[in-house]
């Protein structure tokens, strides 16, 4: 319902479904998510991944990228550039 107040908003989520099918798909690996802290750190590693292809990243390169410099991260201003939606393509290579 949220769709009829906001015009721009889709009326499915069939992007987000599609984001998902992958992992859904190998669902079997979740099998060795032993502890519920392993299941947490894959599902963070998942929406990270998901998050940079749906901001036009390739994912490693913008992993890589954003881990190089989150050491000397030392502000907002600093974690807010390494957003994927921040953080243009050519950067993360």
């Amino acid at each position: 319902m949220r769709y009829l107040e906001g015009g721009h908003l889709p009326i499915d989520n069939n992007r987000a479904e599609n984001a998902i099918r992958p992992f859904v798909i190998g669902r079997k690996n979740w099998l060795f998510s032993d502890t519920p802290k392993d299941a947490t750190a894959s599902a963070q590693i998942y929406s990270l991944i998901e998050t940079a292809k749906a901001n036009g990243q390739e994912p490693y390169a913008w992993l890589r990228h954003i881990l190089e410099r989150l050491p000397s991260a030392s502000g907002v201003g600093d974690y807010e550039a390494l957003l994927p939606w921040n953080c243009s393509p050519t950067n993360a290579a």
